[in-house]
């Protein structure tokens, strides 16, 4: 009996070495689909974390969305992850659709970060030092501040302070574009050495290319300690549940100001797409990406690490 029965649980191991692995999410998690707002920081880690989620057999969707359209569209359903949520400067963004169970906060991704008004080294120098500052360089600034895309949340403050006459800024206008846009004008002034004010941030290749200066925030406009800034991962409500594997993937995602500062330098700087720039950075730091996939399978349930470092050649 010992030995038929040690028969049995041998076959019996047999067959679950045989068995093919259980999907670790259903098919409906097949496409996830990402927000990118169209701020370089945000195209590099959505590149990077949709090149992981490639390698582990789904097939990631990207849309390029505003702020605004963004948390409508995961109410609505229609965008799953966004993981470009700075924060404080976000928090009116947010908020509601917390209030009402239409988003969820995964966790932080990003800590040391910065969003608040810059200038020129010179312009510092010069003594436009605070926010308390701007108005008396008004005549030399053409009355303009520059921000970025409408309906961004820094150029919403901005708004709000102009509007509010907050520190003499009342006859100022902000000159809305994109983070192109806005750099562009930015490396014109450097060379023309014309002071400029404008929405800065880090991390951001901007802060080692260009001799720049964060302003002083007096009444914490952007949030406290001049514009310290995180940024959070949100999904729409319920997706964590609905697809467990990329779930863990994302509670396990974290970056740094240097990993974001190298993607976006290759990006901005050396002309190499983002797709391209994330699988080049995911070649060479698998130690980093090894760690965000703790826990977390394939689509079809077989071990990560090696299916990634499969699908990127190492």
């Amino acid at each position: 009996m010992r030995m038929a029965f040690g028969l049995v649980l041998a076959a019996f191991g047999t067959l679950l070495a045989a068995a093919p692995a259980r999907a670790a999410d259903p098919d409906s998690c097949k496409a996830p689909r990402f927000s990118d707002v169209g701020w370089t920081d945000i195209t590099a880690t959505t590149a990077v974390s949709s090149r992981v989620l490639q390698g582990l057999g789904y097939t990631p969707k990207i849309q390029v969305l505003s702020i605004p359209v963004t948390y409508m569209s995961m109410k609505n359903k229609d965008i799953d992850i966004f993981l470009g949520n700075w924060m404080p400067t976000m928090e009116g963004d947010r908020k509601p659709f917390i209030a009402n169970k239409s988003i969820e906060v995964v966790r932080v991704n990003l800590e040391g970060a910065k969003y608040t008004l810059a200038v020129p080294a010179y312009t510092w120098a010069e003594g436009l030092k605070s926010f308390a500052d701007i108005a008396k360089f008004k005549d030399r600034l053409d009355g303009k501040i520059y921000g970025l895309e409408p309906g961004n949340d820094g150029d919403r403050i901005v708004l709000t302070m102009i509007k509010d006459g907050k520190f003499g800024l009342k006859d100022f206008d902000l000159v809305e574009s994109s983070e192109q846009g806005m750099l562009a004008q930015l490396d014109r002034s450097l060379r023309r050495k014309q002071p400029m004010v404008f929405l800065g941030w880090e991390p951001h290749p901007m802060n080692t290319k260009y001799q720049i200066k964060y302003l002083d925030d007096p009444e914490n406009t952007f949030g406290p300690d001049n514009g310290a800034a995180t940024v959070s991962t949100n999904v729409r409500f319920g997706y964590l549940a609905e697809c467990p594997n990329i779930g863990g993937f994302l509670k396990n995602l974290h970056f740094t100001l240097a990993i974001e500062d190298e993607i976006m330098g290759a990006v901005l700087f050396d002309g190499v797409e983002p797709p391209k720039a994330a699988e080049a950075w995911l070649k060479a730091n698998k130690p980093v990406w090894s760690a965000w996939l703790d826990g977390v399978t394939t689509l079809d349930g077989s071990p990560a690490v090696p299916a990634l470092s499969k699908s990127l050649g190492l």
